[in-house]
């Protein structure tokens, strides 16, 4: 029986027998006991399915990973530590010394320096292009060497949508796989496979948990991507390190989900732990409902700034004079977030003396809970760059950044009238 995403937020991947556990238990054991070595051999060898180290998965992991793999509409998917290790194993799963990516450059910050930085002393190069970019020049920034494509569906602060319809037939023009952080919208907004996507990412410490309180990440593997092209001999030759095994003939549409687990979470072991695998399961259940509130209330307020004579800009992909507005219609029609970034008159005196004034709406290091907090980068995380190096990174001297919550949406408004009006 075919259910709807919202039905699937609650009862996706855990189906208790007869007597077990009516809610996903969580299995805080590091090891787990075998009755003969010839079992333990067959585990270690993958011809046969079980549990038998953490570092791996285990039962929670595993139980909330199938959740979100049905969500997204995936073969499979793994859970790591954070959002981070989600989109470092992402990459070097299928990248090696030697290799490129191409990649968006509106990506949240700390991705861009695991990229631009720590991947690159690895050996994998990356060109980054503009988001919104043309066709021609996205193609002229592929290389004999290029291994994937690598997009925000909406990105972490700037709000850019990317057209991963357009961004999922250039990659596979070229051979290679679109990999798509999906964290803003979430599956319940944006379901990145059907519109051309091969891997998807998420950080789900953001909306997924929604209650800031368990790091996390996953990454999700379509099934859909032929490894066999001739670019991939990771998947299409031995690995030695597991008797020979090829994975692209012993696991077929999992072969890219298969060797993240048993090679990458193996040797790096970035796991996300048995109780923040079982939080972020709580936070599944209710996901649907919180981000239908999320977007409704963030479009509310966005509509009263574009309003406010006070406020210089907005920024929000569900308003009509958002350039992506068609782009989200056609994409994401429920919503896209609750991420909201908008000027204040008067530049980064005025918009530092906002953020003094916020009583509701918190100022925390953080977007995506079901809290309304919010961030001006100018004086915190970016306070080292003057005006000038401010603009040239895209960040404005008087941005702030608003995660809207599911408060009452008139009390989120108050808030921020009375933070302007004593300006």
């Amino acid at each position: 029986m075919a259910y709807h995403i919202d039905t699937k937020c609650v009862q996706a991947g855990y189906d208790p027998k007869n007597g077990e556990a009516r809610v996903v238990p969580i299995v805080q054991s590091t090891t787990f006991k075998y009755d003969s070595a010839a079992t333990l051999g067959k585990l270690f060898d993958l011809e046969e399915d079980g549990f038998f180290y953490t570092r791996l998965t285990n039962p929670t992991l595993s139980t909330v990973a199938a959740k979100i793999a049905e969500l997204e509409g995936g073969v499979g998917a793994m859970l790591t530590a954070s959002g981070q290790a989600a989109s470092m194993l992402s990459v070097t799963n299928i990248c090696h010394s030697g290799d490129h990516v191409v990649c968006a450059s509106a990506i949240y910050g700390g991705t861009f320096n695991l990229f631009n930085k720590s991947l690159r002393e690895l050996g994998i190069d990356f060109t980054f292009v503009n988001p919104d970019a043309s066709e021609d020049d996205i193609n002229a920034a592929f290389k004999d060497n290029t291994k994937a494509v690598f997009v925000e569906s909406v990105s972490n602060p700037s709000l850019d949508v990317a057209d991963v319809e357009l961004y999922a037939k250039l990659a596979h023009a070229h051979g290679v796989p679109l990999i798509v952080d999906n964290t803003f919208p979430t599956p319940v907004n944006f379901r990145p496979f059907e519109w051309g996507a091969d891997i998807v990412t998420h950080s789900t410490s953001k909306y997924m948990d929604g209650h800031a309180v368990a790091l996390g990440g996953v990454i999700v593997d379509s099934g859909n991507f032929d490894w066999t092209n001739g670019k991939f001999p990771a998947f299409t030759e031995p690995d030695e390190s597991y008797h020979g095994v090829i994975y692209s003939e012993k696991f077929g549409k999992a072969a890219y989900i298969t060797k993240a687990v048993t090679h990458l979470m193996r040797d790096y072991g970035p796991q996300q732990s048995p109780q923040n695998a079982f939080l972020l399961s709580l936070g599944l259940d209710t996901l649907a409902l919180r981000m239908e509130r999320h977007c409704s209330n963030a479009l509310t307020v966005a509509k009263y700034l574009e309003s406010n004579d006070k406020i210089d800009w907005v920024n929000f992909p569900g308003l009509e004079s958002s350039k992506y507005y068609e782009l989200c219609k056609k994409l994401m029609p429920k919503g896209t977030c609750g991420v909201i970034s908008f000027g204040v008159k008067g530049g980064r005196e005025q918009a530092m003396k906002f953020m003094d004034n916020l009583k509701l709406a918190k100022l925390v290091i953080h977007v995506a809970d079901v809290r309304t907090c919010a961030l001006h980068p100018a004086s915190t995380t970016h306070r080292q760059m003057n005006d000038e190096q401010l603009e040239a990174c895209g960040v404005k001297p008087n941005l702030i950044r608003m995660s809207v919550g599911i408060e009452n949406v008139d009390d989120i408004i108050a808030d921020i009238e009375q933070a302007l009006n004593n300006l």
